[in-house]
């Protein structure tokens, strides 16, 4: 494993390479690769940038590149795969890209008003605060739903539920899928990758 440090512009960044060779022309694509995310960014951003080489899998994803860019309170994430370094990390900054724009147009008191919401009732779930009969069971004993709580949530892309994952420092998260319209649910797997659980209909056609 091999790991640099540095700076792009205003951009402060670490840049790390697991079985590969971060060589100093690598290095220097990368910084002017990550200059495009130095012109929206705040000054004290900071990006950590992990390039990956996987020879167990196919050519055309062999490279893997993860960004973790911490931008004015928001931590964003994103990872994609390429044949080559350059064209995973080309993947990867189109979507910090896009996620970026998203944080400044979208105010983050809405994400955290969502989120105050959920942990508020689950709080409460927990402290037994809500009413629910003692044992949980219908009268013939069977388990049965004491509560139902409906929560008005808004559209985000996968890499916006990972973020709202990760500061929730929740291991799952269900959210409500921009691309798709559909409610999934996102976890972590025990690689430290992420999964994505996608609703479909019963009999194999579509979402």
């Amino acid at each position: 494993m091999t790991t640099r440090s540095g700076g792009i512009g205003t951009l402060k960044t670490n840049l790390t390479a697991r079985n590969l060779e971060l060589s100093d022309r690598l290095r220097t694509q990368i910084e002017r690769k990550l200059q495009r995310l130095d012109r929206i960014t705040h000054e004290m951003a900071e990006a950590d940038v992990e390039l990956i080489a996987k020879a167990s899998h196919a050519n055309d994803s062999a490279q893997v590149a993860e960004v973790t860019l911490r931008n004015n309170g928001d931590i964003l994430r994103s990872t994609a795969s390429g044949a080559t370094p350059m064209a995973a990390l080309d993947v990867v900054l189109d979507k910090l890209e896009r996620q970026v724009v998203r944080t400044k147009e979208r105010p983050g008191s809405v994400r955290k008003r969502h989120s105050d919401e959920v942990e508020s009732v689950l709080q409460r779930e927990a402290l037994g605060t809500i009413d629910a009969p003692e044992d949980g069971q219908a009268e013939d004993g069977r388990p049965m739903v004491v509560k139902t709580k409906r929560f008005d949530m808004q559209p985000m892309f996968e890499e916006d539920a990972i973020s709202q994952m990760e500061e929730l420092g929740h291991a799952f998260f269900v959210f409500l899928n921009a691309e798709s319209e559909e409610v999934a649910v996102l976890y972590r797997r025990r690689d430290g990758s992420y999964g994505l659980i996608e609703p479909v209909l019963g009999n194999g056609r579509g979402r």
